[in-house]
């Protein structure tokens, strides 16, 4: 069972893309969809997995389902 740090840092690597490539591309979020969409489907693979799990890195599962269907996933 993942320790309550190991569950914090899920998706961390993938929300550090993200914020890297906004940072590089002076917030033009068109210009990180890859990055965006690894987020959120790195988060919604967690919330498959434990629906109860937290990470500081991901929005509420409700958010991420939302956004995944909007972009066709």
């Amino acid at each position: 069972m993942p320790s309550k740090n190991e569950d914090q840092a899920a998706c961390q690597a993938e929300a550090c893309s993200l914020q890297t490539c906004l940072n590089s591309n002076t917030y033009k979020p068109e210009r990180c969809d890859r990055q965006l969409r690894q987020l959120y489907e790195c988060c919604d693979a967690m919330y498959a997995k434990d629906a109860n799990m937290e990470s500081t890195a991901c929005p509420t599962q409700r958010v991420v389902q939302r956004w995944l269907k909007r972009q066709g996933s």
